[in-house]
């Protein structure tokens, strides 16, 4: 029984591995199954997506060839610079395809993108031909627009001035300007050197000391002399080894003291110079700003002093209040004033001969107009007749103004009656040059002018009515005998003579004569204004106004009156003198101001001369201007000092 039991179990235990084998490999074959469905399942997957990018591709290069297409054949550039974008970013498509999937490939890229960089070209040929259309557009445009607001301001001449009070505040005038220049701030104190590093000195040896204090053997104990032996030699290690510390501890304390002093120094050094600098530069701009207060007092008081002289109405402070009246007036279009006064105090009557402008300030131009068929511009211009009265008018109208100027400005009534000459300078046809005529010329008394309600008047008519003389169009140019034929000449000028000739090279210009001087800067701006017709004269040397040359530069459009002064100086030039120099222009009538020197210029002085027509010319200006004509010398300022 027991035998069969166990024979059952292990026909049970077969059984059992048997079945479990069968369900094992059950359980591969389903697997091996479900692999072979799920790679069969990719399979398919990846054959539709590979159809669908394929397909992707088609329509992404269907429409980057339409894009193109349209591109190509677009008539309009919005049109082909938005199919030509388009076309781009499909192209950015193909190659961000192309790059992720191998089997979509752009075998015909080069090409296309040759295409595409073509189709660039033209779309910027075409921006650049809008471009030019439309700067063309514009032009025409602003060019008419410009020739009527010059026409229009030729018309309001006169009418503009009866709106300003001609009269010169003398407080207006004056300079209050404040220094510009800040008054330097103390900058930190700059950084200290490093304390130094001393050197360490040993503890001093003691008698006390373990190797100064020997243990005595016992047998030594018994022997005085021994222990006397042994005592001795202890102090005397002692005396050696505190002698030699002592030598050494100097040294050190020597050494340690001279790095303390040489640190201390240092820093005493630093402070100093920090000190010293500062100082420095504050005293410089002291001196500065007490310059810059003593010119601009001097300036203010000359210009009281004027305005004292002009209501004690003594003739030249009439003269120069004169001369800044017409300087100030503004007109609306660039032209020399030149013009020249006399008061006749006896009879109160104030003589002018006045500079007027040429035909070319009337703007010739009527329209201009894109022809958009030709791709220009075409202009059409104002009748001979119609610019010749425009001409005509503004002159009579400037003529007008002037006078009611000066009378308007006269508030001590020191001018009874203007007589006005109206010079025109113009290229004389039959010589080839310039000539200056008198073309109009009217006597008015102020009872005369005062009652004429300038607002509502024709000025040709008006002129006409105060019996001024002039020929029927003023635009031919027709000279008239002036009322009154003042002088053309300046007193003031005398005779010139050669410099350049004597100087020899390496002469220092600082040390030459002062007379010299002046003929050398003379000779130089004549030479530099010769080839032009210019004329250059040199002034007395007394009380000149501080003009020590004149330069008349006939040019129409840059000419006029120059006035220069030549400072021989060593030191550096201030803003007095720059500031006398723009008073000076201003007195003289002159159109610019030149101020040449030996040595150099301020701060203050180029800060004053800006904005203004001065021209600053310091030592390094004039040698190059001696070596430009054929002459070589030196500037040197400390000789000159010395000499």
């Amino acid at each position: 029984m027991a035998r069969r039991s166990g024979w059952t179990i292990v026909k049970q235990i077969a059984r059992d591995i048997d079945r479990a084998n069968r369900a094992q490999q059950r359980a591969n074959i389903a697997h091996h199954k479900a692999v072979l469905r799920d790679e069969e399942r990719a399979q398919r997957q990846a054959v539709r997506e590979r159809e669908a990018f394929v397909r992707q591709g088609a329509r992404l290069q269907e429409q980057f060839n339409r894009a193109i297409n349209a591109a190509n054949t677009a008539t309009t550039l919005a049109t082909k610079e938005s199919k030509l974008h388009e076309a781009i970013a499909k192209l950015a498509e193909l190659k961000q395809l192309s790059a992720q999937y191998t089997f979509f490939s752009l075998n015909n890229l080069p090409e296309v993108e040759d295409g595409i960089r073509q189709i660039q070209a033209e779309v910027d040929a075409l921006k650049h031909e809008h471009e030019r259309k439309k700067s063309l557009e514009e032009s025409a445009v602003s060019q008419t627009e410009d020739a009527e607001r010059a026409r229009a301001a030729l018309a309001h001449v006169l009418p503009d001035t009866l709106a300003v009070n001609d009269a010169l505040d003398w407080e207006a005038l004056k300079d209050t300007a404040p220094f510009s220049i800040p008054e330097p701030v103390k900058p930190p104190q700059p950084m200290m050197p490093p304390e130094p590093v001393l050197d360490y000195i040993p503890m001093k040896p003691s008698s006390t000391d373990p190797q100064y204090t020997p243990r005595i053997p016992l047998l030594a104990r018994l022997s005085r002399k021994r222990k006397a032996a042994i005592l001795q030699t202890a102090r005397q290690q002692y005396e050696a080894d505190l002698a030699d510390w002592q030598q050494e501890a100097d040294t050190l304390k020597a050494d340690n003291a001279r790095k303390v002093q040489a640190w201390e120094d240092a820093k005493r050094s630093l402070i100093a110079e920090w000190n010293d600098s500062f100082q420095l530069e504050h005293e410089s701009w002291e001196r500065r700003r007490a310059e810059f207060i003593e010119g601009q007092d001097q300036y203010n008081a000359d210009l009281s002093s004027l305005s004292h002289q002009y209501e004690a109405r003594e003739k030249a402070a009439i003269e120069e209040y004169c001369s800044l009246v017409l300087s100030r007036s503004a007109y609306p279009f660039p032209f020399s004033k030149d013009y020249q006064l006399e008061y006749l105090p006896d009879a109160q009557v104030l003589a002018i001969d006045y500079g007027l402008p040429s035909i070319d300030v009337v703007p010739s131009l009527k329209e201009a107009r894109f022809i958009k068929t030709r791709q220009e511009i075409k202009n059409t211009y104002i009748t001979d007749k119609q610019r010749q009265d425009l001409y005509d008018n503004l002159l009579y109208a400037m003529t007008l103004r002037t006078m009611h100027e000066l009378l308007e400005a006269d508030t001590i009534n020191a001018i009874a009656s203007i007589i006005l000459n109206g010079w025109v300078t113009s290229l004389d046809k039959g010589t080839g040059h310039e000539v200056s005529r008198c073309i109009l010329t009217i006597n008015v008394t102020r009872q005369e002018f005062l009652v004429i309600n300038l607002a509502n008047i024709d000025p040709r008519a008006c002129f006409k009515k105060l019996k001024g003389m002039s020929s029927a169009k003023l635009s031919d140019l027709v000279p008239v005998a002036p009322i009154l034929d003042l002088s053309r000449e300046d007193r003031r000028f005398v005779q010139s003579y050669d410099v350049t000739g004597t100087i020899q090279e390496g002469d220092n210009l600082a040390v030459i004569h002062w007379e010299d001087f002046e003929h050398l800067i003379r000779e130089l701006f004549e030479k530099e204004f010769g080839v032009q017709g210019g004329e250059v004269k040199v002034t007395q040397a007394s009380r000149d106004g501080g003009v020590d040359a004149v330069i008349f530069d006939p040019d129409p459009i840059r000419g006029g009156k120059i006035v220069v002064q030549a400072k021989r100086y060593t030191n550096t030039v201030g803003v007095a003198a720059v500031r006398d120099l723009y008073g000076t222009v201003i007195n003289e009538g002159a159109m610019k101001g030149i101020l040449i020197t030996t040595s150099d210029y301020g701060p203050d002085a180029f800060h004053f001369a800006k904005d203004k027509p001065l021209t600053l010319m310091n030592g390094a200006n004039l040698l190059y201007l001696v070596e430009k004509h054929g002459k070589k010398a030196r500037i040197d300022l400390k000789e000159a000092k010395r000499a």
